[in-house]
């Protein structure tokens, strides 16, 4: 509750306190005292819920949780310059556009790309990605200590408090993780869902007359 709102609500607790007071220490409860605390006692109760009101349409935002790792870009080698351009671009604008902490981009197993806040690479997929395989949609873990089944995400910087899922394909996942709980907005996973069926083409593309990539190397 921001400082606005506290002020808001304390002033209506204290105005019904002293209501409330006022009419048990009178020395006779007439008509005119009776009528003017129920006013009172209205605009009172009318402060309280304009605080909570005002507290719901400007909420806090999360506090941005510290990360442990080094920042950096990893790309995996024997990727074409083109291909190697298109991974770079889109994954900075997502680091600068969004509230993108980490990304890591997964295909046919191997692990093409790594950047902002750098863990192992591994993935893991266990039951989260295979379902966002399986509808072919995004799935958006808001806080993702609460979800069992997490550590198939190790290979992401240790804490990471919000991830959204994104499957490229049936062969492909691209992993964005976020400073904070509930960090992303529907335009945010817009954006990412149409980048991952641009990388899907060219991913395609590229497996199709190239060999398998190496381990992503640091760039």
């Amino acid at each position: 509750m921001g400082l606005a709102a506290r002020i808001c609500l304390s002033a209506g607790v204290l105005g019904l306190a002293l209501c409330v007071a006022n009419q048990l220490t009178a020395p006779e409860l007439t008509p005119a005292l009776e009528r003017a605390g129920v006013l009172a006692s209205f605009l009172a109760v009318g402060l309280m819920l304009v605080a909570i009101l005002w507290t719901r349409a400007v909420p806090v935002a999360p506090e941005r949780v510290e990360l442990e790792g080094e920042q950096g870009l990893r790309l995996a080698d024997g990727l074409p310059e083109s291909l190697r351009e298109e991974l770079a671009w889109g994954s900075r604008m997502l680091l600068t556009a969004t509230p993108a902490a980490s990304l890591l981009l997964v295909w046919r197993g191997h692990t093409l790309l790594q950047r902002g806040v750098l863990g192992s690479g591994v993935l893991k997929p266990g039951p989260i990605t295979q379902r966002a395989w399986d509808t072919q949609k995004p799935i958006g873990l808001v806080n993702l200590k609460l979800y069992p089944g997490r550590d198939e995400f190790d290979g992401l910087p240790a804490g990471i408090p919000a991830l959204i899922v994104q499957p490229i394909g049936t062969e492909g996942v691209l992993l964005l993780a976020g400073w904070s709980p509930r960090c992303f907005s529907r335009s945010d996973e817009t954006w990412l869902e149409g980048w991952s069926l641009k990388l899907r083409s060219a991913l395609e593309s590229w497996s199709a007359s190239g060999p398998a990539p190496s381990a992503a190397a640091a760039g």
